[in-house]
């Protein structure tokens, strides 16, 4: 099984880059985003919760989100690998990860960072919520995630690079050109 961690800030590209990884390698999606999203439009008791906690600009409980991801992970015992998005954001997930990987008798593969400057986060992030009108995408909660994003969740990276697993890919131009470095990344981990 392979999977793939995509990592960036909101608004680094994550979402359009992870449909065209599936296409082309077949893996199934996990976005905590998306799966925090769905129980909110459910209404379930988790949702609810998880959507005060977003509401306020905060990074949902481990246990909550550990707890969600490896039931995704065992609904869907016959796929090819998975790409984590969103997932994990802090240290302890990443432990949290690999140790509910290491069970399945997996291991995570690759880290691909996508590196995005502010300024074109903030402006990719606006055409976003035209478009969806997610309400974490809101200004005054954007501002919220991006700092959580380079106070907190950044330093999980050290933590993949200690293992040999991080790539960096610049996630500024073309979608295509952006994914034709992601592939190349992909291949050499392969």
């Amino acid at each position: 099984m392979y999977n793939l961690v995509i990592f960036g800030p909101p608004g680094a590209g994550k979402g359009t880059q992870s449909e065209k990884i599936i296409a082309k390698y077949n893996l199934a999606h996990i976005s905590t985003g998306d799966m925090f999203r769905m129980h909110i439009s459910n209404d379930t008791e988790l949702g609810k919760r998880v959507k005060q906690i977003l509401a306020d600009g905060m990074l949902v409980p481990d246990s909550i989100t550990i707890d969600m991801l490896e039931e995704e992970v065992t609904n869907n015992p016959d796929v090819k690998g998975f790409i984590f998005d969103g997932f994990p954001r802090t240290v302890p997930q990443a432990e949290a990860l690999d140790k509910f990987l290491e069970s399945k008798g997996s291991k995570v593969n690759l880290v691909l960072q996508l590196e995005v400057n502010q300024d074109i986060i903030k402006e990719r992030i606006a055409e976003r919520q035209k478009v969806s009108g997610r309400a974490d995408d809101d200004a005054s909660k954007l501002i919220k995630r991006i700092d959580e994003y380079f106070s907190k969740t950044v330093h999980v990276l050290p933590y993949y690079q200690a293992q040999n697993k991080v790539d960096k890919v610049n996630g500024i131009g073309k979608i295509d050109d952006i994914f034709d470095d992601i592939s190349k990344a992909i291949d050499k981990s392969l």
